[in-house]
């Protein structure tokens, strides 16, 4: 995939949740709820201050969290209403399956919303009890039918393994479980062990390679066999139901991104805004700007970056990436696709050990 001149994405982030799962370290409060409706206004507010100053049309958006289905949902479609979209711009919004109603869902889609990704986790509520999260895995089912009932044909079901006490079973379990709804998109991601997070002092409770290794082989076979494509390390999906959205970050297309936290990039330069919602709040209701930091990188970095993304999608790299020798030692990590490289499920498992041998062609300097 390609990205056009035109690709521009924007980022939404809502950063509310009912509870905080001890693995997360992305910026979620249990405590701010009473900032809902003047976070949602300093949103658009933000958004259109943005667009005053030549934001291009979004050809995708990402609505993320926190947890935006806890937010009323024509408060969101309102704020997602201020964003100009290209035609068939690709709209995501993250969901917890608790949360997910018909009502909701038709709201959704008459807003302009036309894929949702279905935070699913595991389908075993001891497994869900150690990751902390609190849904009931029997409304999985009623979510999905849901989605599909006010006609959503895009859909992402969002799984995690490895986290303290899952069994081979258990994982098989959660993948076969989602294998039988049928989703057109599947993620799913090894477990992590984010600094500053509860997880991270527990050392009793983190996940083992070997094991992850396991269950990464059990999920890629049976996606594989339900019609399911690898296209990126984490992600598979039928043939033309890939995230766009997604591409866009792999491929460093340009973004804007709103609420607190939120990542931006433009043209190789990269910023985010303050962490909490109350001092967004403040920022954008003062007329300034939510930036916290950013950076600027050079054209070496940034093209290493670029190959380092790159690696982990079925697009993969070039030959010329590695040096003759680390390929000879890395035989059975990579099929060749004409002149490029793409990492087969043994070099899928090693990738961040294949990235740190990339290099920048002296073509491409």
């Amino acid at each position: 995939m390609h990205l056009s001149a035109h690709s521009h994405g924007v980022y939404l982030h809502i950063p509310f949740c009912a509870k905080r799962c001890d693995y997360c370290a992305f910026a979620t409060f249990t405590d701010r709820h009473h900032l809902t409706s003047t976070y949602l206004d300093a949103l658009r507010t933000d958004i259109r201050r943005t667009i005053d100053l030549g934001m291009p049309r979004a050809t995708s958006v990402f609505i993320g969290g926190g947890t935006p289905t806890m937010m009323p949902a024509d408060e969101l479609m309102a704020v997602l209403g201020e964003i100009p979209l290209a035609p068939h711009a690709e709209v995501t919004v993250e969901c917890n399956p608790d949360d997910i109603t018909s009502e909701m869902m038709r709201t959704y889609r008459d807003g302009g919303v036309n894929r949702v990704s279905i935070g699913v986790q595991s389908t075993v509520p001891h497994v869900l009890a150690a990751l902390g999260r609190t849904h009931n895995p029997e409304n999985v089912q009623r979510a999905v039918q849901a989605v599909r009932e006010v006609g959503f044909t895009s859909f992402n079901l969002d799984i995690i393994y490895g986290a303290a006490g899952e069994t081979l079973d258990d994982w098989r379990t959660t993948v076969n479980d989602v294998v039988a709804f049928d989703p057109p998109h599947v993620s799913a991601y090894g477990l992590t062990v984010e600094a500053n997070t509860p997880l991270a002092s527990q050392p009793h409770r983190h996940p083992d390679d070997d094991d992850q290794a396991d269950k990464y082989e059990i999920v890629d076979i049976a996606l594989a066999r339900s019609g399911l494509v690898n296209y990126e390390i984490s992600n598979w999906a039928r043939p033309g139901h890939e995230c766009a959205h997604n591409y866009l970050y792999w491929l460093q297309g340009n973004y804007d991104g709103f609420g607190c936290a939120a990542h931006a990039h433009k043209d190789g330069r990269r910023w985010w805004n303050v962490r909490t919602p109350d001092r967004y709040i403040e920022l954008v209701n003062a007329g300034d700007s939510p930036e916290s930091a950013g950076e600027t990188l050079d054209d070496e970095t940034r093209a290493l970056e670029a190959l380092q993304l790159l690696l982990r999608t079925s697009q993969g790299v070039s030959a010329d990436a590695f040096k003759s020798d680390d390929l000879e030692f890395m035989q059975g990590m990579f099929e060749r696709h004409g002149d490029q490289l793409v990492l087969t499920r043994a070099g899928r498992l090693m990738a961040n050990e294949v990235s740190i041998r990339l290099r920048v062609p002296a073509t491409k300097k």
